[in-house]
């Protein structure tokens, strides 16, 4: 993945406002959920966006967290594809000005959906117009449909559109394009087959912490960094890049919970960078996914496995000269 480019104008992040942010009065608002932010997603994202520079207002989206699935069942079901910060690093990328994140919850979910137009998007966003897919809904029992919402925007004064379906991009077709068959390639470790899915290779944020420094006594230091509590990304060894400070490099990286050594504890992601004696602890880094190379394995000693990852960072730099940036 490319390194980011400098934004023109920060990009405003809002939970929960009570009047419209500074830098986001009067946008044209993106609504939904959005995980991912897909091939499928993008179409109505752009949609936006082209409103947005029609009326000359800023654009964002507004989206809800937690996953309203999370909500109704109670506890973590789904494997979160961008979790807010990821989402708003690829927002900012797409040339949204902002997100702005309602708290989710089962009384935000009971309430009738003219509450949710009359009170948050004409009274505390103000927006100009709102944007959505054909299968938007909202509200109590999900009464709140395109057409209500059309209907809200007339009587409130802010424009709606609805997306319809759309079955192709650029990239040719989006049949096959979900949250949910993005999740399925991930958990099986076909990053490649993600990346199509998503348009992008699937990424990471966190901050790099301190670990047992294990690693840099068998000859390969990592950053070691927590992801998501949600994720369910296959155990077992990719080729990454790593971008921190502006600047993008190579690596492989280890996912799991390192049977050979530890056969407990939360799962870590561990990324060994190529050609690299720095120091990253404290840094926030973003960590892409750019090819599965074995399941994770125990091995009997500790020699074994410095031979494996000898060969794992070979293979590594096989799949990332395959995949130029």
């Amino acid at each position: 993945m490319d390194a980011p480019l400098p934004l023109a104008h920060p990009f405003i992040v809002a939970r929960d406002p009570q009047a419209p942010p500074a830098g986001l009065a009067g946008a044209v608002v993106a609504i939904g959920n959005f995980d991912g932010l897909h091939r499928g997603h993008r179409g109505v994202i752009a949609h936006a966006q082209a409103l947005a520079r029609s009326l000359g207002k800023p654009c964002a989206l507004l989206t809800f967290e937690p996953h309203p699935a999370d909500v109704f069942a109670g506890r973590s079901v789904i494997f979160r594809l961008t979790p807010p910060d990821a989402k708003a690093a690829l927002l900012a990328r797409l040339g949204l000005d902002g997100m702005v994140i309602l708290t989710f919850d089962k009384d935000f979910a009971a309430r009738p959906p003219r509450e949710f137009t009359e009170e948050i998007l004409a009274r505390r966003l103000g927006v100009s117009a709102a944007v959505a897919g054909y299968d938007f809904c909202f509200g109590a029992k999900r009464a709140g449909n395109p057409d209500f919402l059309r209907a809200e925007g007339e009587r409130l004064g802010f424009a709606v559109e609805i997306v319809p379906r759309v079955t192709q991009d650029e990239a040719g077709s989006l049949e096959a394009v979900s949250s949910t068959a993005t999740r399925e390639a991930l958990q099986s470790g076909d990053v490649e087959l993600a990346a199509r899915l998503l348009g992008h290779p699937y990424f990471v944020e966190g901050v790099v912490q301190e670990g047992r420094k294990l690693g840099r006594t068998l000859g390969f230091p990592t950053a070691n960094i927590a992801l998501d509590p949600s994720s369910r990304l296959r155990h077992g060894i990719y080729a990454v890049t790593l971008e921190a400070g502006g600047g993008v490099r190579e690596g492989v990286a280890n996912f799991g919970r390192r049977p050979t050594v530890e056969e407990q504890g939360a799962p870590l992601l561990e990324v060994f960078v190529f050609d690299f004696d720095g120091d990253l602890y404290g840094e926030t880094v973003e960590v892409a996914f750019i090819g599965f190379i074995r399941g994770e394995a125990k091995f009997p000693s500790l020699d074994a496995l410095t031979a494996q990852m000898r060969d794992d960072a070979q293979k590594a730099r096989e799949i990332l000269a395959r995949h130029p940036r």
